[in-house]
């Protein structure tokens, strides 16, 4: 029985499993996006974290640690240096799983793509757009210096309105209510016909 064992073992002894990771943190790091199954991308995620988070601290106790786990030296060079830049404002959750809708044709396991939150310029792009169009407050359109319209005052429109030309902001148009139609009333048991006859 497994119980209480949090780990993911992925079918692997233990040295395969170090080794399997530590690659492909290395080429997370390099290529900054790495396509891989759902169940090592999460493992892969639980151990390239705290490898980020060591990064933002630049110093050679920090990069000795960094080293014993990559075994790498280009790869340390960027972690260091471009991707711990990046990072360095960032608490926490430095990578993204996003699930593909393709299975592996060999044995339909769930594929993803786990990537560097802050090297997705598409998303980085669309986060910036709504967050300038956020600036602006949604205003009442009410006119300033007036009360607002009553329900009831109908007849008095602008004259921008009615037309749709534009015309001095003072000038008014007065427009007239219909007229009002008469209407029959018609009692209990009696029909419109009779009762048109009785008016």
């Amino acid at each position: 029985m497994r119980h209480g064992k949090k780990i993911n073992h992925l079918g692997r002894t233990t040295a395969h499993r170090h080794a399997m990771l530590s690659n492909m943190a290395t080429s997370l790091i390099m290529h900054k996006r790495v396509t891989t199954t759902v169940a090592k991308a999460k493992a892969l995620r639980q151990y390239v974290e705290p490898l980020l988070t060591k990064s933002k601290e630049d110093t050679t106790h920090s990069r000795r640690l960094v080293f014993a786990q990559l075994q790498e030296k280009e790869a340390i060079k960027e972690l260091f240096g471009e991707v711990a830049g990046k990072i360095a404002n960032r608490p926490g959750g430095y990578t993204r799983i996003i699930k593909l809708s393709a299975s592996r044709l060999g044995d339909n396991a769930d594929m993803c793509v786990i990537e560097l939150v802050d090297y997705n310029d598409t998303l980085l792009e669309a986060k910036n757009a709504t967050a300038e169009k956020a600036t602006t407050t949604r205003r009442s359109r009410r006119r300033s210096g007036g009360a607002a319209p009553v329900a009831g005052d109908a007849a008095v429109t602008s004259a921008t309105e009615m037309t749709g030309e534009a015309v001095a902001p003072n000038a008014t148009v007065q427009q007239s209510a219909p007229e009002d139609t008469p209407t029959e009333t018609v009692k209990d048991g009696e029909s419109r016909d009779e009762a048109k006859a009785d008016a």
